[in-house]
């Protein structure tokens, strides 16, 4: 796993984007070459300048790929056709936009026989390098070899992580040295029973990392100076909040204490960050809504002819530190969705949504109006999703560090839309609040470019929506 801006990328992703980055590149290349090999088509140099085509086919390409959920961090599972379909559907998508981009740009233009060979290179290249990565990674190379310290509860969580991923796992739990003569609460990893030397298990079973299950510190719970042997000879030491932040985008709540969120990396803020943050939500609405005007034009006449009632819908949302805001999306309910006042969940198939509301759900265009309280400064593009006080309250009640994820202005979108499906418990209210609490601590300009990404693959696949 290589950390990014902040961010955890899985290194087979980032390696597999980095190949098909180097494919695309030389294919703007190879395919421009072989069309003018021989002088028959023209001259090669006549061309012009073949750098900056290919930095922007590179570009436009890997960008789509993202957007189609071809850099996921697993594969979902759309049966046999699902995955072909979208690597097509995503060139089919690139072929266009690059077309537009040459229409935009004549300067950088590439005839129709060149850029049809540079295409056809692409598509085989990068699908030889995914097939390739798909035979090498399956192979368990580059998992990292760990070494539980303590076998506990909480170090149940590990090997209970290992077993729900063990067809796209990043790490190999390859045993446990238990502390104390406590409790042995795992089933299925090896217990290693000899103290003597944890750096001599280290060695002997060739760990990579050790990661520290034990909650109890003081008092000699905690084998310090064997830890500090073994970091000096190489091997990472890891807690658990960090390891589960790593490996699952989440920060556990029930391994989380305040001194962690203290001491750890992360959850700061500056103006500059915040300054850059705002440029890009204004600049973005801006251009947004140009452009999804038409749009939102046939929404709304489409809303007042199915039903009576306003258009858009406004309703109160808790925002960046607990200021109220009004929040703004298109009607998708029944006027009386609501009627004895008190506020509901959404369900899944809620027959208060009407046939219109329901396709616009799917396809997120119910929530284009918050464009609006974006362009305000209300909202950003990225960050939690807004909740209503009533929630608010409810859930504050509930679950610890819930007020934790309204340091930062909520979002259209987030790093909990794009990890979880949609949630309406209180069970899912937890879930979602330990992938808000990560985007909370790590947030960049970066990890919101992810997420913007991830969030058309959503979009464009219907995905989520109720």
């Amino acid at each position: 796993m290589i950390r990014l801006f902040k961010h955890y990328v899985p290194l087979p992703i980032l390696l597999l984007a980095l190949t098909e980055a180097a494919v695309l590149f030389a294919c703007m290349y190879l395919g421009t070459a072989l069309r003018f090999v021989g002088g028959e088509h023209g001259d090669f140099q006549s061309v012009g300048p073949i750098f900056p085509r290919a930095v922007v086919f590179t570009a436009v390409m890997l960008s789509i790929m993202t957007a189609f959920g071809l850099h996921q961090r697993q594969v979902k599972q759309e049966g046999e056709w699902g995955y072909p379909v979208r690597f097509v559907a995503s060139f089919v998508v690139g072929l266009v936009a690059m077309m537009l981009f040459f229409y935009a740009v004549p300067d950088l233009h590439l005839g129709r026989g060149a850029f049809g060979l540079v295409f056809l290179f692409a598509l085989a290249g990068t699908a030889v390098a995914r097939f390739v990565f798909m035979r090498v990674f399956k192979l368990d190379m580059m998992q990292r070899r760990v070494l539980l310290l303590g076998a506990g509860s909480r170090s149940a969580k590990v090997e209970m992580l290992e077993r729900d991923h063990k067809g796209h796992r990043k790490f190999n739990l390859v045993g446990c040295l238990p502390l104390n003569n406590s409790e042995c609460c795992l089933t299925k990893t090896r217990v290693f029973h000899d103290q003597t030397s944890i750096l001599a298990v280290a060695k002997k079973y060739r760990i990579d990392e050790i990661v520290v299950g034990v909650r109890e510190r003081r008092n000699g719970g905690l084998p310090a100076d064997q830890l500090l042997e073994c970091k000096l000879a190489g091997v990472e030491i890891l807690d658990l909040p960090s390891f589960f932040e790593r490996e699952t985008g989440q920060i556990q709540l029930e391994s989380l204490n305040p001194s962690w969120m203290i001491f750890s990396d992360g959850f700061t803020r500056g103006s500059l960050k915040d300054m850059s943050k705002r440029m890009f939500d204004i600049g973005a609405s801006s251009i947004l809504l140009l452009l999804t005007l038409p749009v939102m034009l046939i929404t709304a006449l489409l809303i007042k002819l199915e039903s009576r009632g306003p258009i858009f819908y406004r309703q109160e949302r808790v925002g960046e530190y607990g200021r109220s805001f009004g929040v703004l999306k298109f009607r998708s309910m029944r006027t009386d969705a609501e009627r004895d006042g008190v506020p509901q969940w959404a369900k899944k198939h809620d027959n208060r949504v009407t046939r219109v509301g329901r396709v616009i759900r799917k396809l997120r265009i119910d929530e284009l109006p918050q464009v609006f309280n974006v362009f305000r400064g209300d909202m950003s593009f990225v960050g939690p999703r807004p909740e209503r006080p009533f929630f608010v309250k409810e859930l504050t009640a509930q679950i610890p560090y819930y007020p934790s994820r309204h340091t930062v202005k909520p979002g259209i979108t987030g790093w909990a839309q794009i990890c979880y499906p949609y949630g309406a418990t209180v069970e899912d209210a937890v879930q979602k609040l330990q992938y808000d609490l990560y985007y909370v601590k790590n947030h960049t300009l970066f990890l919101d470019l992810i997420i913007l990404f991830q969030t058309a693959q959503v979009v464009i696949f219907g995905q989520g929506a109720r």
